[in-house]
């Protein structure tokens, strides 16, 4: 008989250590994701010289006191380690490179207005600068799309 329980108590013990590992949302650790992930885009804003306001309307999903726990944070460990912002290299959303147009050969799948109206303005860039493809709008060549 004792033999049965200590069995049927370490096989019970050895299920509910393996709770965390079944599907079940757990309302606790939601909460905590979302206010670390509201704190790391607070932090995310500071870095890239974003005013606080502009993540608060960037982000409106987000807590808005982690957003700004996170930023503060940054914005000290920037100050107290003298680093510089690092400007975001990504255009915002919605828009596309002159790099990537130029260089892909086709154009994104975007709506017919936006592909014909882009096909007129490669068109009549083409006419203004000749050879102008491989090269950013500063006249550089990118690094990043440059063999060698």
């Amino acid at each position: 008989m004792k033999v049965a329980q200590s069995i049927l108590l370490v096989s019970l013990a050895a299920t509910l250590m393996a709770c965390d590992k079944l599907p079940i949302p757990d309302p606790n650790r939601a909460a905590m994701k979302k206010e670390l992930d509201s704190k790391a885009v607070g932090g995310a804003c500071r870095h890239a010289g974003r005013a606080l306001e502009d993540c608060y309307r960037l982000n409106p999903k987000a807590s808005k006191a982690a957003v700004f726990a996170g930023w503060r944070e940054m914005n000290d460990y920037m100050t107290e380690n003298k680093l510089e912002v690092v400007m975001p290299t990504l255009p915002p959303r919605g828009t596309r490179m002159v790099s990537e147009t130029a260089h892909s050969g086709t154009p994104p799948a975007d709506s017919p207005e936006d592909t014909d109206k882009a096909s007129a303005d490669k068109a009549s860039n083409e006419k203004k600068k000749p050879d102008s493809s491989s090269a950013t709008p500063s006249g550089e060549k990118n690094p990043a799309l440059t063999a060698g």
